[in-house]
């Protein structure tokens, strides 16, 4: 059986910011070997290079811009996150949305660096769009934003999403939107997705240990 891509978002949560990312990404490590599965931590900027250095586990940046290395202040580079420890980055997640040419020229910089670039779509139609327009990209995730951090899955509240959007591109697909238990996880891999993009269910877990344990273990 292919090992699932299971990518963990931080986005800004305290329990996965700074010291408290280091201990997450030691937990998804420790998982990954012991389910057997393909885990990777999107972390913040700031924290890169930190959870990098801690972990062997790939570490992604949750957003990057297409400025080039230079005279650009504030933006962040592929060419930084490179240099931090990054192996890729999200790109257009639903709670830092881009236009197409924005994406396509993000996914480009990525891609001058070889890095990852995984493009995040709300819609099946919007994947699409972005399929033609970000031909560098490495995988495609679509999350129906109405069911991020909701207490259903889009696995289980719309699988005909999942079924959808497998159809409607020929690039690795990740799921995500709601998605905390095994069950969830084990119909998106059924219905033909690679794995899963979630957040709130692993890092807001009280135990974050047991939260990949319930994710990993019965699949």
């Amino acid at each position: 059986m292919a090992r699932p891509i299971i990518i963990v978002n931080c986005k800004t949560y305290p329990q996965a910011t700074g010291k408290n990312a280091v201990r997450l990404a030691k937990l998804c490590e420790t998982a990954a070997g012991k389910y057997n599965a393909d885990i990777r931590i999107a972390v913040q900027a700031t924290d890169i290079s930190l959870v990098a250095k801690s972990v062997g586990i790939p570490v992604y940046a949750q957003h990057v811009d297409p400025a080039s290395p230079g005279q650009s202040t504030g933006w962040i580079t592929a060419h930084a996150i490179k240099a931090a420890g990054a192996r890729g980055s999200l790109v257009n997640h639903a709670e830092h949305r881009l236009d197409n040419t924005t994406i396509a020229a993000s996914v480009d910089a990525l891609r001058r660096e070889q890095l990852d670039a995984i493009v995040c779509a709300e819609s099946v139609q919007r994947l699409q769009e972005i399929d033609a327009a970000a031909a560098g990209a490495m995988m495609l995730c679509v999350e129906p934003p109405e069911l991020i951090g909701g207490d259903i899955s889009v696995s289980v509240a719309r699988p005909e999403i999942v079924t959808h959007a497998v159809g409607a591109t020929k690039r690795p697909l990740l799921i995500g939107a709601g998605i905390k238990t095994g069950e969830d996880l084990a119909i998106a891999l059924r219905l033909g997705a690679k794995g899963v993009l979630l957040a709130s269910g692993i890092v807001l877990a009280k135990d974050q240990a047991a939260a990949l344990k319930n994710l990993l273990a019965e699949r």
